[in-house]
């Protein structure tokens, strides 16, 4: 497990982020005041993005762990490692973000473990605490320390809730995929496509997001459309670029696939 220092977390050049709605506000507001953040929204739409803006702009390293199910409190809090022959503690990421008043992203909080939310809840309300039980010590967050956390409510299962308990300690911010006008800037942006390829895209996004429900479990995210975007801008055909990054991407079901094709090949 290297060891994190937070110069190596800093965002220095400025993430391409539009705000959507009040997020930038709130989230600072929210930080000022010390209070951790929930991302609610579907994969994709833009929320991992916002927090590397949001620590851009707020000056502080950003330490993001993607969550799963093998996830452990350790994982996160630090655990002994035999080093050398010699037995030593090594801080777990979340430690590393308290020590250093970085801003700590847990990304999809509702894939870790259920031991990984007992940890989070003393920090995430006015103690302000990180409990390393192995060392039987509380870390107390300084001030510029900031935990944020998302989840997507479209992955809810009665197995994998986010519990009344864990959600009412957070500032929730409510993302979903942008406007139409919007969208296609952002991809055309991201992705080096002209304006009109990237807003038929983003129409064709629409057409699969239609889908959720009736054979899609989600429809194509933006981040798929900029996957597609950059594949086209590097001369791959809109109809291959879109069964490879999109069609693909969504679904394994050959029916699903062909429709999606089709829908694809009926725009381009």
């Amino acid at each position: 497990m290297a060891e994190i220092t937070p110069e190596e977390h800093y965002i220095t050049a400025e993430p391409y982020y539009e705000p959507s709605g009040s997020e930038v506000a709130v989230f600072e507001a929210a930080y000022a005041n010390r209070l951790p953040l929930l991302l609610k929204g579907p994969t994709g739409c833009g929320k991992t993005r916002f927090m590397e803006y949001m620590a851009w702009r707020l000056k502080r390293p950003l330490i993001t762990v993607s969550c799963h199910d093998d996830l452990t409190a350790s994982d996160l809090v630090g655990r002994y490692l035999v080093k050398g022959g010699e037995t030593v503690w090594v801080d777990g990421p979340l430690a590393r973000a308290v020590r250093a008043g970085a801003i700590c992203y847990l990304d999809e909080i509702v894939e870790a473990r259920k031991d990984t939310m007992v940890v989070i809840h003393p920090l995430a309300d006015d103690r302000r605490v990180l409990p390393m039980e192995k060392l039987g010590t509380l870390l107390q967050a300084g001030p510029e320390f900031c935990l944020a956390v998302s989840y997507n409510p479209g992955y809810q299962s009665v197995l994998k809730d986010l519990k009344q308990s864990t959600r009412q300690r957070f500032v929730a911010l409510e993302f979903d995929y942008p406007a139409a006008e919007l969208e296609a800037r952002i991809v055309a942006s991201e992705s080096g496509i002209d304006a009109p390829l990237a807003a038929t895209l983003v129409k064709f996004a629409h057409m699969t997001r239609h889908l959720k429900g009736n054979g899609l479990e989600e429809g194509a995210s933006t981040r798929l459309l900029v996957h597609a975007g950059k594949l086209i801008a590097s001369g791959v055909p809109p109809v291959t670029a879109c069964a490879g990054a999109i069609a693909q991407a969504l679904t394994d079901e050959p029916e699903m696939l062909t429709a999606i094709n089709e829908l694809s090949a009926s725009l381009f």
